[in-house]
């Protein structure tokens, strides 16, 4: 009698599940996110004039936890390929693989079954639309690094006879237009419409094939942009052409905090970090007229080792980030040719500069731009009392944050597998 109920339950259990299965799936990476991303954006997001703390729209979606380490080959600390890749196919690999296991075997993404089940299928980045992340979930490769054999896949590569992708936004041109092929008048030739601007979203026809490319590889950085909310903007461009009965599946990918990570930017990060909440703000609106679609946002690892507050200071300064005019990249890119360098940079950071911060930029000597972005950077760091611990990865566990239909099955602490294969298990469920 024991086992019969215990049947009886999992089958009701089950049965409850398989109806809660969603029409869309939209799944996001913020890459490089750790929590002191989500923590940093929640001070830097404050409004000063209120004795509180507000909540952010992180706070409001948070979920779980999730773990981040590679398959036990590579160690402990994963990189974008790999942690991409248990997110897309539930399967652990190693550093650097995209979309295949151990064995350099392809495995079957979730954007693939989607496809496969009758769904449209994109991906909308700001980094190049081959990079490691979305090439995880649209292509097979064992080395990140083959960027033209990645972008050639999106081509060549069918699924069911028909094109794995049906919306691609985010960079690429360098790898889209090479001297060896054309892969931009080829999509264009197979039906697909092409658009290089931004502004040109908004003038497409919906429910059409469609590629955009919008920089050479990755886009500008969103505090360089003309259009300073331009993830927003591909989302939702992305899901206007995805948007049909049979239902969709999107990837969104803020690629570059993982970059101002890498470089120790905190100026970028916390801009960055903005135009994904922008997003999610958006997504939760829209989730709320669209129920029968979810969300699911984590991080593939945590970049940088971001720490709020430093040298033992007992502080944290997010205002002195708030009034930059261009990234520390850009700002140190003009600084290469001026004589003036204070004055230039304290018009760009909205602050007046010391006299020893000004010393710091005259005594580099160097036509590269790596050491102003370094010098800019460090200038933030002190005022706002930023640490950081490394120019690389962290193995530390991410935050995992759900809306929608099927959001419950992400709570508590996962593996990142397992969010995969929670994914995989809504996909066959639907009815």
């Amino acid at each position: 009698m024991k086992q019969f109920t215990t049947l009886l339950l999992a089958v009701l259990s089950h049965s409850v599940l398989a109806t809660n299965a969603p029409k869309n799936i939209i799944m996001m990476v913020g890459d490089g996110m750790g929590p002191a991303y989500t923590t940093a954006y929640r001070m830097y997001a404050d409004d000063p004039s209120t004795p509180e703390v507000e909540q952010t729209v992180f706070d409001r979606l948070l979920v779980g936890m999730a773990s981040t380490h590679p398959d036990i080959v590579s160690g402990f600390v994963t990189d974008s390929a790999a942690g991409a890749t248990a997110l897309s196919t539930g399967v652990k690999s190693y550093n650097g693989a995209i979309g295949v296991d151990t064995n350099k075997k392809p495995v079957q993404t979730v954007l693939e079954l989607a496809k496969i089940q009758g769904r449209k299928t994109g991906v909308a980045v700001t980094s190049q639309i081959n990079h490691a992340t979305p090439a995880s979930f649209g292509s097979h490769n064992e080395s990140r690094q083959n960027y033209d054999q990645i972008a050639d896949s999106y081509f060549d590569d069918k699924t069911n006879g028909q094109f794995v992708l049906d919306v691609m936004l985010g960079g690429g041109w360098k790898y889209f237009i090479r001297e060896d092929r054309n892969l931009v008048e080829q999509f264009k030739e197979a039906g697909y419409q092409y658009v290089d601007k931004l502004s040109q979203l908004s003038t497409v026809s919906t429910g059409t094939p469609l590629l955009g490319l919008f920089a050479d590889s990755g886009m500008p950085w969103a505090l360089d942009s003309s259009n300073q909310r331009r993830l927003p903007t591909l989302t939702k461009a992305a899901i206007r052409q995805l948007e049909n009965d049979q239902g969709y599946f999107l990837l969104i990918e803020a690629s570059q905090v993982d970059w101002a990570g890498h470089s120790n930017d905190i100026g970028s990060a916390m801009a960055e970090m903005h135009d994904l909440a922008l997003t999610l703000e958006w997504l939760e609106q829209y989730i709320n007229e669209n129920p029968d679609t979810l969300m699911v946002l984590t991080a593939d690892h945590s970049t940088g080792g971001l720490t709020i507050g430093a040298k033992g200071n007992y502080s944290w300064k997010p205002q002195w980030l708030k009034n930059l005019k261009a990234s520390p990249a850009e700002i140190g890119k003009q600084l290469i040719t001026v004589k003036n360098k204070g004055a230039l940079a304290s018009n760009l950071l909205g602050f007046e500069l010391t006299q020893e911060e000004i010393a710091s930029l005259n005594v580099i000597e160097s036509d590269e731009l790596k050491p102003y972005h370094k010098a800019i950077s460090k200038i933030l760091d002190g005022r706002s009392d930023t640490g950081w611990t490394t120019s690389g990865h962290t193995g530390v566990d991410v935050q995992i944050f759900a809306k929608g239909m099927g959001s419950e099955r992400f709570t508590g602490h996962l593996d990142n597998t397992e969010i995969a294969q929670t994914v995989f298990e809504l996909l066959r469920d639907k009815k």
